[in-house]
């Protein structure tokens, strides 16, 4: 008596294992992405734990919107 009790053919055996492989890559996806996930929350909550005035600074990106030299003087 043999052991294939569904007995399988060699494409229903690659189909599966095509099958498989496919699975495994999409959980490691998943941990992948969950990974991220959490290090972005984790910088949210300690961004939570600073105090209320570091939140309301002034935005570091002020000095690239400065024009350069004031009106009437020419940079040459």
């Amino acid at each position: 008596m043999p052991n294939d009790f569904f007995e399988e053919t060699r494409q229903t055996r690659l189909a599966f294992w095509g099958l498989g492989q496919m699975l495994k890559g999409a959980a490691y996806a998943a941990a992948f992405l969950a990974v991220i996930v959490l290090f972005v929350w984790a910088i949210y909550l300690i961004g939570l734990l600073l105090p209320e005035e570091s939140r309301q600074t002034p935005s570091p990106y002020g000095a690239l919107d400065a024009p350069l030299a004031e009106k009437g003087h020419a940079l040459t």
